[in-house]
């Protein structure tokens, strides 16, 4: 069960639009992935067709249900989704209490997923620090933290590399990746950015996406960006980064056959 999280220091960054890739990506190669939003905005849903007006989420009700795969969404072929769903600022702030107070809370919640063989999860968070994504730091194989190649993201790399994020390291399994978004090479700032980060990542750079207008259009359309455009550099550039992830995950590709029913509705 390799579980994935995609998170950033700062919002804008299209952190939601490539969580959402990188799991339809995922899932082309083969894998049952499932997407989960921990994040209010309730936005990750909308990249896998599921209509605006469907407020269904696990978050509503998490203190009640001991087991938030019934909360599940069906969305075709391999790809499951989990939303945070419309919520109450009652209900939210009950949600990250219990995360914050109950260091058992996330994992009880998540306990059918975190167990159900060959299953991959990509979790999507809320910009910044929170309780959702500190929570998950013992449990996450993998974190992926997006920048944009701006200034702005440039002067928040080193509270991702000081452990300043969260207090503490981000990930204590496989450890942390970054990836750039939206990098333009047509701009001198994006250009000099982009370049500056490669060399200071390193190896814990997992790629650099291309700024490709094909993604605001599969957005809109709520499709992947690979099923709306194909042949697009940002279809080829998070396609590489979903491969990169599974041969740091060892993550099998195989026919998508299910061991048993993931409960949904």
């Amino acid at each position: 069960m390799p579980l994935v999280c995609v998170c950033s220091p700062k919002g804008g960054v299209g952190k939601t639009t490539l969580a959402a890739n990188l799991a339809c990506t995922l899932a082309r190669s083969g894998s049952k992935v499932l997407a989960i939003d921990f994040d209010v905005q309730n936005a990750l849903r909308l990249h896998f067709g599921v209509p605006l007006s469907d407020g269904r989420g696990f978050v509503a009700k998490s203190a009640e249900s001991p087991d938030w795969s019934q909360s599940i969404l069906t969305t075709g072929g391999n790809i499951f989704v989990m939303p945070y769903g419309e919520v109450t600022e009652e209900q939210r702030v009950v949600f990250e209490d219990n995360l914050t107070k109950d260091p058992n809370f996330l994992a009880r919640g998540l306990h059918t997923v975190l167990n159900y063989p060959g299953l991959v999860i990509v979790a999507d968070f809320p910009p910044g620090p929170g309780p959702a994504l500190k929570a998950m730091r013992d449990l996450a194989d993998l974190h992926l933290v997006v920048m944009l190649a701006d200034t702005a993201s440039l002067s928040l790399l080193p509270q991702i590399e000081n452990d300043r994020l969260i207090g503490g390291a981000l990930n204590q399994r496989t450890g942390h990746y970054f990836v750039i978004n939206q990098s333009d090479s047509r701009r001198h700032i994006s250009r000099d950015v982009t370049a500056f980060m490669e060399q200071r990542l390193g190896d814990k750079l997992l790629g650099v996406i291309n700024r490709d207008e094909s993604v605001a259009e599969a957005n809109a359309s709520q499709q992947a960006i690979y099923d709306f455009s194909p042949v697009s550099a940002a279809a080829f550039d998070i396609e590489l980064v979903s491969k990169r992830v599974a041969a740091l995950l060892d993550i099998k590709v195989g026919g998508g056959e299910m061991h048993a029913p993931i409960r949904s509705r």
